[in-house]
């Protein structure tokens, strides 16, 4: 299997990952909402031209195509800014995709403030709570350009329909092809016994280890999970981290209300009770600027998680 930490950045592991996979399965089609050169979607447009289509900016057309190629045996793999591709194709992947049980995988990119400079209409905080209403359909979101190659061909195989989370520019290189990456399955990427931070994405999982560091020169040792898998929940891995530390912080770059951090406090809630505390965007809504503005603005910095760690292992 291709490396994909040859790939430049996130937008050419993420079509890479399709264009390796179509050349196996020949059913695989990719349609792009005239967003091709911001997502690189023209390397699958020139590998296989007769199944590449793009719907122009009609994003919900674009889903209700897609369902439709899916009914006719083929898998499609469609992408837009993550706000449109959750926010305005939403009824349609409601009804067209999931209701029926069509098999589309959405790749939403640019998701949170990874935005940046398209500002707060195109910054989805709100994309995996909605995503998370509809039944069966897989959640992913990678931390660096390895996990983001492997999972987005693990969830062509699993066969579920699925939404990519994934920033376009820049990369992060956590794993290489002798890690295990599984879907499904989070990676405990450091163990400590005084509180668990729990992030997702590459931004907060670049933050949480590095909280991690400042908190071990305050004598506090962390365990740091990459819950690369949104949906479905790794609860083991999670009741795991909540009886070693009994205190549990959840990072993303999302919103709480019917985010990853709410779905993980709902479920200890349930099966291991632990003092939580929480890093998101709040009430809020997106503003420009780049991640250097935009990351201590929002508190995703790692003095950020390690602040509050801090003040949740001290509890």
């Amino acid at each position: 299997m291709k490396d994909a930490h040859v790939y430049p950045n996130y937008r050419d592991a993420v079509v890479g990952a399709v264009v390796d996979l179509a050349a196996e399965h020949p059913e695989i089609v990719f349609l792009d909402a005239d967003l091709s050169s911001c997502i690189g979607s023209t390397a699958f447009q020139k590998a296989y031209p007769d199944r590449f289509f793009n719907c122009g900016i009609a994003e919900a057309n674009m889903v209700g195509v897609a369902a439709g190629l899916s009914s006719m045996g083929l898998v499609p793999f469609i992408h837009s800014f993550g706000c449109f591709a959750s926010r305005r194709d939403y009824d349609q992947l409601f009804i067209s995709v999931g209701y029926t049980h069509q098999t589309v995988h959405v790749i939403g990119s640019d998701p949170g403030i990874t935005a940046q400079y398209n500002g707060g209409t195109h910054m989805p905080f709100e994309d995996i709570a909605l995503m998370r209403q509809i039944p069966d359909l897989v959640i992913v979101e990678p931390s660096d350009g390895q996990s983001l190659y492997e999972l987005t061909q693990q969830v062509y195989r699993n066969g579920h329909s699925s939404y990519i989370r994934t920033p376009r520019k820049g990369i992060s290189f956590r794993y290489s092809t002798e890690d295990r990456i599984e879907l499904g399955k989070g990676i405990e990427l450091l163990d400590g016994e005084d509180v668990a931070i729990i992030a997702t994405g590459a931004l907060m999982v670049d933050a949480a280890l590095g909280a991690a560091r400042i908190l071990e020169g305050k004598g506090i040792k962390a365990t740091v999970i990459d819950l690369h898998t949104i949906r479905p929940l790794d609860t083991a891995i999670i009741e795991r981290a909540a009886s070693r530390t009994g205190h549990v912080l959840v990072c993303e770059n999302g919103r709480y209300a019917g985010g990853v951090g709410e779905m993980i406090a709902a479920h200890l809630a349930e099966v291991s009770p632990a003092r939580m505390s929480f890093v998101n965007v709040g009430d809020r809504y997106g503003e420009v600027g780049n991640l250097k503005y935009l990351a201590p603005a929002f508190g995703f910095t790692a003095e950020d998680v390690a602040a509050k760690a801090e003040e949740l292992a001290r509890k």
